[in-house]
């Protein structure tokens, strides 16, 4: 009985995250990550929280306590990252982040001691590795995912260089940025727990904007300036490391630096074969098979395995070799562009240039449409309260495309949504 009190609390809240498109599949394992994070008491005070941002009185009615009472809660889960506090006016709006990227990430994102991190890496790795559901889950459902790559700019052809967008950019999200944390890169803290991190640095993962506020007021990043955003982004690239960040055009909220050997998404593709768990840039690596020596070094830099060394079929050679590519694995990162020493990989523009989701909005509505959550979304307990929130999100319901807009009607089965997009 007393392990079915303790699990209540954590069970409530994962009811709460799987009614929106990142959920956590519930596990004895996550119970026991959450009990390292947040008591039994604070996972049943969350799970009552709204989804979308929300100020202390929404919590405080939510708790049936007073906003006092709410508010000094709020900045004690905020404290600890299991919330984010924005400043907003007077009053903070505090927003409750999804496993990942969220509260998960925040959870290694610094040395701390009021956690046995190790014991947390070890869940995590049972949890997201062997366990697996939750990574399918994450990257493997819909077609709009949570993150996307960036180009590494150096490694563009001066004709695509001009053709660049600025959201494709890495350099100007850090330049363009009101805020800027620095943290541990959460994949390689844990792996180092496991004994099993490269030795690609540690301290480079970057946050911007409200997130980065909230992360730095508590601790859990450090405040940079731009000059020292764009100098981690020279030395990520530099390493061979790939951009990994919001899949929104504005209000990037993180850019990672992800190696193949550490990153979720990346090791994802080769374990799970799980096809492009975060979106391609609009470019494509290709080969030229007359500067291609057939190194190979191109083929250790893909953090995706999307290039191999194949035989020339040369007779007079019959062991000369040559990359060759898996266009269906590419990234289009840049990343063996700057690794090929003979100038053998280049970069193209892709047939059909990738779309990005507007703000997170937008994205929070194409994802809960792919996966059939789209209600939940509309009647989460803070948007049925607030016009604003209900206009943001049929906004984004009306821009969309007919099929979208067709599948967004048929989950709904809303008379009221149905003459909106007839009109």
């Amino acid at each position: 009985m007393a392990h079915l009190a303790v699990a209540s609390g954590y069970q409530q809240l994962t009811r709460r995250l799987n009614r929106f498109p990142q959920g956590a599949p519930p596990s004895e394992t996550l119970f026991k990550i959450l009990g390292l994070l947040m008591s039994e008491r604070e996972a049943g005070l969350v799970a009552l929280l709204p989804i979308r941002p929300f100020r202390v009185k929404a919590a405080a009615n939510a708790w049936k306590v007073e906003p006092a009472e709410a508010r000094a809660v709020l900045d004690q889960l905020a404290g600890r990252a299991l919330l984010l506090d924005l400043v907003d006016g007077d009053e903070p709006l505090y927003i409750l982040p999804p496993p990942m990227a969220g509260f998960f990430e925040f959870s290694m994102m610094r040395l701390r001691g009021d956690v046995d991190q190790k014991l947390l890496a070890e869940l995590f790795h049972q949890y997201l590795n062997v366990e697996q559901e939750f990574v399918t889950a994450l990257f493997g459902r819909g077609e709009t995912q949570l993150g996307r790559a960036f180009v590494q700019e150096p490694a563009l052809p001066p004709e695509l260089s001009l053709q660049v967008l600025d959201h494709e950019r890495a350099s100007l999200v850090i330049e363009n940025a009101r805020h800027i944390g620095v943290s541990l890169c959460y994949c390689r803290h844990k792996k180092q727990h496991l004994g099993q991190a490269c030795d690609a640095p540690l301290e480079i993962c970057l946050t911007f904007g409200g997130t980065a506020r909230s992360l730095i007021r508590h601790g859990h990043a450090r405040r940079a300036d731009e000059h020292e955003g764009l100098d981690l982004l020279r030395q990520a690239q530099e390493r061979g490391l790939v951009q990994f960040g919001d899949n929104v055009q504005h209000g990037v909220s993180f850019i990672c630096n992800c190696c193949g050997c550490c990153c979720e998404a990346m090791t994802a593709v080769r374990r799970l074969a799980l096809l492009h768990p975060v979106h391609t840039t609009s470019y494509i690596a290709e080969i030229d098979g007359e500067a291609c020596k057939g190194c190979g070094k191109c083929v250790s830099a893909c953090p995706v395995d999307a290039l191999s060394l194949r035989s020339r079929h040369d007779p007079r050679h019959p062991k000369r070799r040559r990359a060759a590519l898996d266009e269906t694995r590419c990234l289009g990162c840049g990343v063996c562009v700057r690794a090929c020493p003979s100038g053998g990989v280049r970069l193209r523009a892709r047939p059909e240039r990738v779309i990005t989701p507007v703000n997170a909005a937008h994205r929070a509505v194409l994802m809960a449409i792919e996966r059939g959550t789209l209600q939940e979304l509309i009647f989460d307990n803070q948007a049925h309260r607030s016009h604003r929130a209900m206009a943001a999100i049929l906004g984004v319901i009306l821009a969309l495309p007919p099929i979208k807009q067709a599948l967004a009607s048929r989950q709904m089965k809303s008379r009221y949504l149905a003459r909106l997009l007839r009109g």
